[in-house]
């Protein structure tokens, strides 16, 4: 009951325009001192000040400001320009092109967002010059740009393993497959639709073509090599690797390339400042939520009562999958993982689920989410750069959201292909 009273009160807010982390806040606060008096309120800022300071979140503002140094120096253009080279030659490169370029820059920036932003706005109007539908390049820019949340380094990912104390380099590493599996599931789709549509062939493939772009985005492709090595190899935790990722970015794309746009990184490290303050918000606000549910054992009273229902991993897996599909529709993924995850992992130890592959399983749900409306930020942020009606775009991606629940599926219910890297190198 008390839980059903905080997220009515939490959505009675959020329908009036209140922010969703000073909802949150708003919400734990009054129930703290209906059932504890005002003698807790001095408790609030410690538990959120603490919440808010965990190291692995340091990671989060580290990766947003690679992305926007790559952005601001041509990395992001190299990047694209060796993958058209590469995957230019089937029809309907272009699309499978910036799904390649998609891949490459979630391997350093690990937002959806920043990927979308990044890569669209050079391939976006590419594409409809070339005579593609803005529907489906702003279609296909929205669901590659996602894979970002999938392919580590991911922003969602570290949330979760901090709302969850699993370890993120286990999550990232669990990553890999269902990411290259939803990229190249992505890749089919746009080559099947350009057939029926009979879209162009870009260029011809050519090896010294291949070549020369190449070995001008040589650098940028050591990028990921030397961010995701570093992490997995053990020699740097996650949270380094994001010092280290801006490091290496600033070296590539400010010392090698000597292409560093500083009025353009000014105002990317401003928007990634104020992306970073709202999710250090929604998780200082959280920490309140969560320590008035632990206290109330809420999530214990949670998992008896669905436990009582069934007992079946996959059955329990069914019910949050279709749970967070639906939330997804309404919360940002960072949003939806902080109010969450705590409630629920009480229940996913219980039946025996691995947090690591729960913690896939959470992200691919809140992964599609971005393309659903009514929130959807990644497919409107894909719409405005295309000029785009948001519905007639979910038209188009309907094809590539349903690729991602086909993975998502895989995940779920085949758990030995995606984690199947972690058994390998950790355990």
């Amino acid at each position: 009951m008390t839980l059903l009273l905080m997220i009515a009160g939490l959505f009675a807010l959020i329908l009036i325009n209140v922010p969703i982390a000073v909802a949150l806040g708003v919400v734990a606060v009054i129930a703290m001192v209906a059932s504890q008096g005002t003698d807790i309120l001095p408790n609030v800022a410690l538990v959120m000040f603490d919440g808010a300071t965990k190291f692995p979140l340091l990671a989060i503002p580290m990766f947003i400001l690679a992305g926007a140094i790559m952005n601001a120096s041509g990395i992001s253009r190299r990047l694209i320009a060796f993958a058209s080279a590469l995957l230019g030659f089937v029809r309907g490169g272009l699309a499978v092109v910036n799904i390649g370029a998609s891949m490459f820059f979630a391997e350093i920036s690990g937002s959806a967002v920043a990927d979308v932003a990044a890569i669209g706005s050079i391939m976006i109007p590419a594409m409809k010059q070339r005579g593609y539908p803005k529907a489906f390049a702003a279609a296909v820019t929205s669901s590659a740009a996602t894979i970002a949340v999938i392919i580590p380094p991911s922003i969602p990912m570290i949330l979760y393993g901090v709302m969850s104390d699993s370890s993120v380099v286990q999550l990232f590493v669990a990553g890999i497959i269902p990411g290259v599996l939803g990229g190249l599931g992505m890749m089919l789709v746009s080559y099947w639709m350009a057939r029926r549509q009979n879209w162009p062939v870009e260029e011809v493939f050519q090896l010294s073509n291949i070549w020369r772009t190449f070995k001008e985005a040589i650098w940028a492709l050591v990028l990921p090599v030397i961010i995701l090595g570093g992490i997995f190899s053990g020699l740097v935790t996650a949270t380094e690797g994001g010092g280290l990722a801006v490091a290496a970015a600033l070296v590539v794309g400010g010392g090698i390339y000597r292409e560093l746009d500083w009025r353009f990184l000014r105002e990317a490290m401003i928007e990634g400042g104020l992306q970073t303050a709202v999710v250090m918000l929604l998780v200082a606000a959280s920490a309140l939520v969560g320590v008035y549910l632990t206290e109330m054992q809420v999530p214990q009273q949670l998992a008896i009562a669905i436990l009582e229902f069934t007992d079946n991993r996959y059955a329990v897996l069914a019910l949050l999958n279709i749970f967070f599909l639906v939330i997804g529709l309404f919360l940002h993924s960072a949003a939806a993982i902080i109010l969450v995850v705590p409630i629920v992992m009480p229940l996913i130890s219980a039946v025996g689920i691995d947090p690591v592959h729960f913690g896939l399983v959470v992200t691919l749900n809140l992964g599609i989410g971005q393309q659903t409306p009514p929130v959807a930020s990644v497919l409107i942020t894909a719409c405005s750069i295309a000029k785009a009606n948001i519905w007639e775009v979910s038209k188009v991606n309907i094809y590539f959201i349903g690729v991602l629940f086909a993975v998502l599926m895989m995940v779920t219910y085949l758990p030995m292909i995606p984690m199947s890297l972690v058994e390998l190198f950790y355990r």
